[in-house]
């Protein structure tokens, strides 16, 4: 409703100036002044045409203040000008509350098909606390999207062919010195396993043993590994022996286990388009012939890149005739493809630029729905994927470089409007407090323990398993439920504990703006104070008990308010922290679209935020139960009622779930 109010504010100001003084504007800065007491909206629009027209901007300012207030009634009380220009607009808080009280504001709809790609582990170990930023991040875009009505496809690139798949397979063949039949049973036995028993925890083990093993060892023994690890990387890519059939075997397994923990944060998925088959069904092929014919790809004949097939890197600046050394390499020298090559055939199939399709198979079952994956030779019926008018990608800010090369060679095949609607959703990498290690079992040296995170690493087997992370956030949030809600049963308190936890920890990562580092700890994220899930949800808490006291609902309350009595609208007048609060909750929308425009998740983070500590506030203030003026009553009951109706709704943008009890 807010942003409803300031784009009828806008267009009718541009409206005055174009009648009025003949000229046309483009962008009109709007702001909020800083005291609810001069208004809610500020346009500082005057001084912007004092240089045009030659006139004090104080005199402009009156005058579209007049235009203003006799064309803009209803919703809009009055216009004032302040200090030297300002033109202060004051919204009715009478007619406001009645509409923010029965309708629920979700901003503008918007058709259109997205892409979200987010998650995309590489299938050979257990995910780990940086991956869980990752999905968290683009799970919250997905539900901020469908929110605008978009439909909305999710995907997560599985990259079964790469070199850390085959390290895995490395260690269990030559290593651990295992068959294809003893991987198939031992992944048999893990099924349904906790712990260090699951096979993906295995892997993770199996993935740092192999990582040292490459490292250490004569000269020569060293050179012998490495030739093994691309031995083992050309089987699993050519396909058909049995080597590509153990990785095959264990990617898939890992795969489903990844699914697994990232259903437990209520994170899905429609497809996981894999890249054996874009090798298989030779997406890369068509391709490469769409990149030579529209002049992306050349052929380098001197230089350091002789004999390779490169690419201008975007922004490069090239003088003709001279070898251009920074060019990227799209196809090696010894015909081999790089990511970057196999990711622009992926994305024209993203587009469906490329004039090819995956095979689709059911693969994972949700409750909602059947997630679908790649496969040479498919299903006869199935979804269709692909096509999509915009891509967002989830993956981290160190991938930059590989990202703007797949859309400087969408720009020169001449797919300028695709390109423009590829974003990189990038983010930085997630980190412990050293206090957050030693609660982990790590051995933090001295010298560390005074910096201000520590850095993950799975290839040296430090870091946090995301389900040991769960676990543990679990434990904790279940010892405080027990501690407050012995009566409940133990099924109750169980849920309370998980919904308390994954709370925390989806709000963790999606409260610093994604180019924030982030140095996770037990401690901040699950406290019950101060920027936390745990402080908001308690809010919902908290609400939910008064009309739980009261004896009604707040639907009811909302429904009753169709006016406001004298002495409630006289306290609405009066008391601008509530009607301040009315306000906040008018703005999911004008939230949303920020959020949407910036693809910044963290926005809706600090208003739901925000929302909670004016509620609480509220709540410490105001004596709901025990207020005897029955319109002063009103007033206080739909107040809180509208503070939990957005409380509730923001949380499930970011896939976080209200309990119920605390």
């Amino acid at each position: 409703m807010y942003l409803e109010l300031q784009q009828r504010l806008l267009a009718r100001v541009r409206d005055v100036i174009k009648t009025k003084y003949e000229l046309e504007l483009g962008g009109i800065a709007i702001e909020q002044p800083p005291d609810l007491k001069m208004g809610e909206f500020a346009l500082p629009i005057a001084f912007e045409l004092a240089r045009k027209l030659r006139k004090a901007p104080k005199m402009i300012a009156t005058e579209l203040a007049g235009e203003l207030a006799a064309t803009l009634t209803g919703d809009f009380a009055g216009f004032e000008v302040a200090g030297a220009g300002y033109i202060n607009a004051r919204l009715s808080r009478a007619a406001l509350s009645g509409r923010i009280a029965a309708s629920e504001d979700i901003g503008r709809k918007t058709a259109g098909h997205v892409l979200v790609e987010h998650t995309s582990i590489n299938p050979n170990k257990a995910a780990h606390i940086g991956h869980l930023r990752n999905a968290i991040l683009g799970d919250t875009f997905v539900r901020l999207l469908q929110a605008t009505g978009q439909q909305v496809d999710v995907q997560n690139y599985i990259d079964n062919t790469g070199v850390q798949v085959a390290d895995v397979v490395v260690g269990f063949v030559h290593l651990e010195s295992r068959t294809l039949d003893e991987v198939r049973t031992l992944i048999t036995a893990a099924e349904g396993a906790e712990g260090d028993k699951r096979f993906d925890f295995m892997c993770w083990d199996v993935y740092a043993k192999v990582s040292q093993w490459y490292g250490t060892g004569t000269e020569e023994e060293q050179k012998a590994r490495k030739a093994l690890r691309y031995a083992t990387l050309h089987e699993i890519e050519h396909g058909g022996n049995e080597t590509a059939a153990v990785a095959e075997l264990i990617s898939t397994a890992v795969l489903r286990r990844h699914l697994e923990t990232m259903q437990r944060l209520g994170i899905t998925y429609d497809f996981l388009p894999r890249e054996s088959e874009i090798l298989h069904l030779n997406f890369w092929a068509l391709a490469f012939e769409l990149l030579k014919s529209t002049g992306v790809l050349y052929f380098e004949t001197e230089g350091k890149n002789t004999g390779c097939w490169v690419m201008t890197r975007p922004g490069a600046e090239t003088t003709e005739g001279a070898t251009d050394e920074d060019a990227k390499v799209i196809v090696r020298s010894n015909g081999t493809v790089t990511y970057v090559g196999k990711d622009i055939a992926y994305h024209l199939w993203k587009f469906g630029l490329l004039g090819r399709d995956f095979g689709y198979l059911p693969f994972f079952e949700y409750p909602s729905h059947t997630c679908w994956i790649s496969a040479v030779k498919g299903a006869e019926q199935h979804p269709q994927f692909g096509g999509a008018t915009a891509i967002y990608n989830v993956i981290d800010a160190r991938q930059s470089d590989p990202q703007a090369n797949v859309i400087q060679a969408l720009r020169g095949m001449g797919h300028t409007a695709e390109a423009d609607r590829y974003t990189h959703f990038s983010y930085e990498m997630v980190a412990l407090t050293p206090r957050c290690a030693v609660e982990l079992g790590y051995d933090v040296p001295a010298e560390d323990l005074a910096r201000p995170y520590i850095e993950v690493s799975g290839r040296k087997g430090f870091g946090v398993k995301a389900d040991d992370l769960i676990d543990k956030l679990i434990a904790a949030t279940r010892k405080e439920t027990d501690a407050r809600q012995p009566e409940r049963s133990e099924a109750d308190r169980q849920r309370v504990a998980e919904q308390v936890a994954i709370g925390a920890l989806r709000y963790f990562m999606l409260k610093y703006t994604r180019n924030s580092v982030i140095a996770f700890d037990f401690k901040d994220a699950l406290s019950f104070e101060g920027e936390t899930g745990p402080y908001v949800q308690y809010a919902i808490v908290r609400a939910r008990n008064i009309f739980r006291k009261a004896g009604t609902s707040p639907e009811a309350v909302l429904a009753e308010l169709a006016e406001l009595g004298p002495s409630g609208l006289a306290l609405l007048e009066s008391a601008d922290e509530i009607w301040g609060l009315w306000l906040r909750a008018a703005k999911r929308g004008f939230v949303l679209e920020q959020a949407i425009a910036a693809s910044e998740p963290a926005l809706v983070a600090r208003h739901v935020f925000q929302l909670a500590q004016e509620f609480n506030n509220f709540y410490h203030k105001h004596h709901i139960l025990t207020e005897e003026d029955a319109g002063r009553k009103q007033l206080l009951l739909a107040t809180a009622a509208v503070a939990l109706r957005e409380l509730v709704a923001v949380l499930a943008w970011l896939g976080i779930e209200a309990p119920e009890v605390m």
